[in-house]
């Protein structure tokens, strides 16, 4: 069997490198784990200081990792890219120092692509001749060609709409560059500038860090860092099998959730259905890398067929490998305690613990070549809250409500010269409320990425923002609140067009345990004048006249908890923030305020009376389900107003 390249598909990975029980000085592994974690965070910055585009540069949507040779990630980030793609169509041994391997293919990536903005670079580390290990570095590019700037065409029906897609290929070849190729890319692109200092950054910084591992291996010997790589990811899978798996019962739960729209159809639920099975006892199956001892089974069987529109995401690759790290950080939720959550990594050692089911080809998660997938962020990141939910229905709701949702906004047209130019930025919302606290305000699920600093765009593009703050009431209530989106307005000074890739305007986040459903996202153009409109959530080419303002509101978190058990004092500490309005205090808190924003004073006798009136008619309608999905779900559930999962 050999693939489009006409080379073998077999290639080894996932296997130890050295035997189990091997010694090895446990002040060297912290010496490789703490110089491995520096490596990537050099790269990350020599990318972020040389990169041109602002999607890179400046909001920091890229992500580099280091994989051994057995293409095992050995790095705690909670995802990266796979290496798995470039040895399956380039041989290790046939390898060189100095050799580039590039690909943005989402159905040949095996799953660790999602769609083709996201450029990849992988660089061979070698010691004494021989490849030991990886340096991959991938990033949501500015424009890759395609039928709309930005490379994300809302109603694409197939790939070919989305840009031009790249098999893996040899992009640097002994240290010399492929001029042929960066040419044939950048020629496909409407920025061709800032996409080929892009690469440049990309391709010069994972060198560096390919470098910088070399002398590692020199350093104490090929022997003892592998050793220390084992022993990396052998701590990270005792430590989930003692500390997140013991916390889930033995048995089977299921929980689903949904996308709302694909662009090409009418909105309607995409279900994305998760079956878990924590199993204790579970047999050794060494031909898959399974240890015996508990398990989970995360079974996607029940999931919608593939979209006609953009949302697919190719998962069903390497076993499920990408998405096994994509999904892991959200068991984190069940540490001891917030600080020791944050003190675990995410690496290739959670693998193990994990196996994955996929139905057959042609769902939202197994799409059949060519079906489009530039949206696949509505599916792979509602499936990190249907892990959430159907884990708190095992647990009694010990998990987070239902978090922000990634969603690209921005605008394009002719700057002052006359030149083209695209402003998009993946503008944060709010995650949701935990059993412990309230949810955190304006976050973003790509670690470290951020918003576009004000006094940047204002200088580059042709537009003024006129406000940039959170959205108030956005965060679901609950007794810890779910956190606040962003509320954002741009006053263009020219004519330009305003596009939108996002979920959730429809579909809240869902409340859990007595939470409410957050705040959905919405864009409205001319808030307030007399051209004011609604704009879809799923837009390639509004119009927008110059001096008319665009206002975004992002998502806000799901809430956790009863909310009229929330203490009046905290929610006059909310009236006195602005979180909540003194409207919203009434209705979602049944807390009579009077008083202005700056010295609120609550009527706790008043408030009592309302919370025991709110309770007596909530019990009379019968209680209320585990889960909260916020009205938008009714419109698309033939006016139900929760699913037959949502109950416990």
């Amino acid at each position: 069997m050999v693939n489009n390249a006409g080379l073998p598909t077999a290639y080894e990975h996932g296997k130890r490198l050295t035997p189990e029980g091997t010694d090895v000085d446990p002040i060297l592994v912290e010496i490789v784990q703490g110089t491995l974690a520096s490596v990537e965070m050099e790269v990350e910055t020599a990318i972020a200081r040389t990169s041109r585009s602002p999607m890179i540069r400046d909001a920091h949507d890229f992500r580099a990792g280091i994989h051994d040779r057995q293409l095992r990630k050995l790095t705690g980030r909670s995802y990266s890219a796979l290496v798995h793609p470039v040895v399956r169509d380039f041989p290790i041994a046939e390898m060189s120092e100095g050799d580039v391997f590039f690909h943005n293919d989402v159905y040949e990536s095996e799953g660790g692509i999602g769609h083709l903005p996201d450029l990849c670079v992988t660089v061979p580390v070698f010691h004494e001749g021989e490849v030991v290990a990886f340096v991959q570095a991938f990033g949501h590019h500015d424009d890759i060609g395609g039928a709309v700037p930005g490379s994300m065409p809302s109603n694409a029906r197939t790939v070919f709409e989305e840009g031009l897609s790249v098999p893996p290929i040899r992009l640097w070849d002994k240290g010399v560059p492929n001029r042929a190729a960066l040419r044939i890319m950048t020629r496909n692109s409407r920025m061709p500038d800032s996409l080929a200092a892009d690469l440049d950054a990309e391709c010069s910084a994972c060198l560096m860090g390919a470098r910088r591992l070399g002398e590692l291996f020199a350093r104490y010997g090929r022997a003892d860092i592998e050793a220390a790589f084992d022993t990396i990811l052998d701590r990270t899978t005792e430590t989930y099998r003692r500390e997140i798996l013991s916390q889930i019962p033995d048995g089977t739960y299921v929980w689903e959730d949904y996308a709302e729209h694909d662009g090409v159809d009418e909105p309607q639920l995409h279900t994305q259905r998760i079956t878990l099975t924590k199993v204790s006892d579970a047999t050794a199956d060494p031909e898959n890398g399974r240890p015996a001892g508990p398990r989970l089974v995360i079974d996607f069987t029940g999931t919608s067929p593939q979209a006609k529109g953009p949302i697919n995401h190719c998962g069903d690759y390497v076993g499920g490998n990408f998405l096994k790290k994509w999904l892991a950080p959200i068991l984190r939720n069940l540490a001891e305690s917030p600080e020791r959550m944050a003190e675990l990594d995410v690496n290739e050692g959670v693998v193990p613990l994990i196996e994955m089911r996929f139905p057959d080809k042609g769902t939202l998660l197994t799409p059949i070549y060519p079906a489009p997938t530039n949206a696949r962020t509505f599916v792979i990141l509602r499936l990190l809250g249907v892990l959430a939910g159907v884990v708190a229905k095992a647990v009694d709701g010990r998990m987070p409500a239902d978090q922000e949702t990634i969603r690209y906004t921005g605008v394009y047209g002719k700057d002052r010269d006359g030149n083209d130019y695209l402003m998009r930025e993946v503008l944060g919302g709010g995650s949701g409320g935990r059993y412990y606290a309230d949810g955190e305000d304006t976050i973003h699920v790509v670690p470290d990425s951020r918003n576009l600093p004000t006094e940047f765009t204002e200088s580059r593009f042709p537009f003024v923002v006129e406000r940039l703050g959170l959205a108030v009431d956005s965060g679901g209530a609950g007794r810890h609140r779910g956190g606040l989106g962003y509320e954002k307005h741009i006053r263009m000074l020219r004519d330009a067009h305003f596009m939108s890739i996002a979920d959730r305007s429809i579909l809240a986040c869902w409340g859990v345990k007595g939470g409410r459903a957050g705040m959905p996202f919405s864009v409205t153009i001319d808030p307030g004048g007399p051209d004011e409109r609604e704009v879809d959530a799923l837009a390639d080419a509004e119009p927008v006249r110059a001096g008319q303002v665009i206002r975004i509101r992002t998502t806000g978190g799901g809430g956790w908890g009863d909310p009229l058990e929330r203490p009046y004092a905290e929610v006059e500490q909310d009236l006195r923030w602005g979180k909540v309005s003194f409207e919203g205090a009434h209705a979602a808190y049944g807390v009579v305020a009077s008083g202005g924003k700056d010295e609120p004073v609550v009527d706790e006798p008043a408030s009592d009376a309302l919370r025991a009136r709110l309770r007596a008619e909530r019990e009379g309608a019968g209680g209320q389900p585990f889960f909260d999905r916020g009205p938008g779900y009714a419109r698309l559930a033939d006016g139900s107003a929760a699913a037959d999962v949502d109950w416990l």
